[in-house]
């Protein structure tokens, strides 16, 4: 069982069922429609995240509360990864409304959906369009992509060397004439490539949506124009790409990935194998805290009794709300947390 998924849902209900070919590849944290979090809590009535926000909003803190409308503003998930992920991008705000206005059985909600992924493995993945000279380069090198391409896009590519609106131009030209091409040539010259992939993991966090406009690799719809017509086509290093995470100023333990948009922020917590108390501070939001690795007991005023955290447990935290760890594990504990820090 190499999937992350699979260990962490395991580690989290030692009762739930893993069958060993089935792939396990999404770990939904969240209170989204499609996949509303289940609270598991014998206190209480079975009930889901979405439905407990909804009749207790003020969990999500005065400020998140008022900017998104009641309701949890992000998903966490966890993904494993074992095979491509389909060619995709997600529409801003604008492109959303639209979308979702026309064709709501492919585009459910209206939102946008900016991402972050934080590797918790070795991590591969493609973002944006390489500098023009490397894109040559394969060009050049690799005769089915320049099959794909073609020699007229190819040609104008290399012209535009230099000239920042003509590069654009001829890189979005391109790109779609590749995502044009008859199934079966794309599939041919595919064919042609040999490309092993390993299993990788990382954590997601994201705003709350499901929308996704997929141009291939997928079986699920594929809208290729749309996604030709809504990219950015300014070639840029990988460097560029990665967001540069930040120590927390007041906690030596918490590292910050906080992107430039209102919906959500992650923490890596990383407890020292000798810190053995460890305070979750309170934040003025609702967060959602997955344990990596480590055991520990939590306590919190608003908890009638103990937690027992194992790797894989999943735990709600209502806004302003500190949680206290005695760690029982020797080797520390490693913690995601996602929030919205407005």
């Amino acid at each position: 069982m190499d999937s992350e998924v699979a260990k962490l849902v395991l580690g989290g209900d030692p009762v739930a069922v893993i069958e060993d070919r089935k792939p396990y590849a999404e770990l939904w944290m969240g209170a989204h429609p499609k996949g509303d979090a289940q609270i598991k809590d014998n206190r209480i009535a079975q009930t889901t995240l979405g439905q407990w926000v909804a009749h207790f909003p003020a969990c999500l803190g005065s400020k998140v509360k008022d900017t998104f409308q009641g309701q949890l503003p992000f998903l966490f998930k966890v993904l494993s990864v074992n095979t491509a992920l389909s060619i995709q991008a997600h529409p801003n705000r604008e492109l959303a409304a639209r979308l979702h206005a026309q064709f709501p059985e492919h585009y459910p909600d209206n939102n946008h959906k900016p991402e972050m992924a934080i590797a918790l493995t070795r991590f591969q993945g493609l973002c944006g369009f390489r500098p023009v000279e490397e894109i040559l380069g394969f060009l050049k090198s690799v005769p089915e992509f320049h099959a794909l391409v073609g020699n007229e896009a190819a040609e104008e590519l290399r012209c535009g060397v230099g000239d920042v609106v003509r590069t654009s131009q001829a890189l979005k030209k391109c790109f779609t004439r590749m995502m044009n091409c008859e199934k079966k040539v794309f599939v041919d010259q595919l064919n042609m490539l040999v490309k092993r992939v390993t299993e990788e993991d990382c954590i997601e966090c994201m705003a709350c949506s499901d929308n996704t406009v997929r141009a291939g690799l997928t079986p699920k719809y594929i809208d290729v124009n749309t996604l030709c017509e809504m990219l950015n086509y300014s070639p840029a290093p990988a460097a560029t790409k990665i967001f540069p995470c930040v120590q927390d100023a007041s906690d030596p333990c918490v590292t910050l990935y906080d992107p430039p948009v209102p919906d959500f922020t992650v923490m890596r917590i990383q407890v020292p194998a000798s810190v053995k108390q460890y305070t979750v501070a309170p934040v003025d939001s609702a967060s959602i805290l997955l344990v990596i690795e480590g055991d520990a007991t939590a306590t919190s005023a608003a908890a009638l009794s103990d937690v027992t955290l194992r790797r894989g447990t999943v735990l709600f935290v209502s806004a302003n709300e500190s949680v206290s760890l005695h760690i029982t594990s020797q080797s520390g504990m490693t913690l995601f947390r996602a929030c919205c820090l407005l």
